[in-house]
């Protein structure tokens, strides 16, 4: 469209009436919402639980017991209270959740990458073999192995800590090794040759020519992972002595010791979710890259 095009139609919509353009910009409007009732619809059952949340959150505990929807008054230091109550233990829950979270991430990154480099670039016997054992454990639900993987933590002497859940991460993850894989394949052949010929060893090929390429399906394997372990209920709940808890298995018995104060609940519930939905907002182009895309065609 040529710019005397777009003089000429915003020319004449500054000769509309007043009414007539109201009811053009309505008709618009009108047309928006229904292109987008699908979503809009969604967008409103996703966000309706984090806002009865919220407002519930900033509610008297008298006036979470009746049936007000909206407070009447606001209670900003609830959420401080729910910080700070139990003598910090949201504090302590919190940095427990956030060291677990962080050092899974880093230890699958850091074993994940090179194994689905290796199924991805290297040819040698046996590798789809290789490929289909790892995919194959993704099948097997941890709680098929929770009683020797138990016994033999138990053994080293980890039990009570998080140590048993994060160690693991060093020995590879199955879906992020899968990811990964199926993102390395689709980069041509053509950058890791160039960069042999210039002289790069197949380390310095994966570090400087390879992995800043997949950025997108590492950030979105790291996102998984990250969103895991904070979420993570079950292995928390076996392993780890309350010293240990995470944010996960704190919460319910924060639950449990005020279960009639629902105002402090809420308010530890939504410092619980918030972080999670603040990183995947500030991650989610990225993410939603790493997870669509297949590569770059040469």
């Amino acid at each position: 469209m040529t710019s005397t095009t777009l003089d000429v139609r915003r020319a004449s919509a500054a000769r509309r009436p007043p009414q007539v353009a109201r009811r053009e910009r309505r008709r618009q409007r009108l047309y928006w919402i229904a292109t987008h009732a699908v979503a809009i619809a969604l967008a409103i059952m996703f966000l309706a639980p984090l806002i009865f949340m919220f407002l519930t959150a900033v509610m008297s505990s008298n006036e979470t017991l009746t049936g007000s929807l909206w407070p009447k008054s606001w209670h900003w230091e609830n959420f401080g209270h729910a910080l700070t109550t139990d003598h910090g233990a949201m504090l302590h829950w919190l940095f427990n959740t956030l060291m677990y979270a962080v050092l899974a991430t880093v230890f699958m990154l850091v074993s994940s990458i090179p194994v689905a480099y290796a199924l991805a670039r290297f040819r040698f016997r046996g590798r789809k073999l290789a490929f289909v054992l790892v995919i194959s454990t993704m099948m097997l639900p941890p709680q098929v192995t929770i009683v020797p993987m138990y016994i033999m933590w138990a053994r080293f002497h980890l039990t009570g800590t998080l140590w048993p859940l994060i160690i693991p991460m060093l020995f590879g993850d199955a879906f992020s090794i899968f990811l990964l894989r199926q993102f390395l394949v689709t980069i041509p052949k053509e950058y890791a040759d160039a960069a042999r010929v210039d002289g790069c060893g197949e380390l310095r090929t994966m570090l400087r020519v390879i992995l800043p390429m997949a950025r997108p399906a590492i950030a979105a394997v790291a996102l998984f992972q990250f969103f895991y372990a904070w979420n993570d209920y079950f292995g928390p709940l076996i392993y780890a002595k309350p010293d240990s808890w995470t944010l996960a298995v704190g919460l319910s018995t924060f639950r449990a010791a005020h279960h009639v104060e629902w105002n402090l609940t809420m308010a530890a519930t939504l410092l619980t979710v918030l972080p999670v939905i603040i990183v995947f907002f500030l991650a989610q182009r990225v993410f939603i890259q790493g997870v669509t895309l297949t590569g770059v065609k040469g």
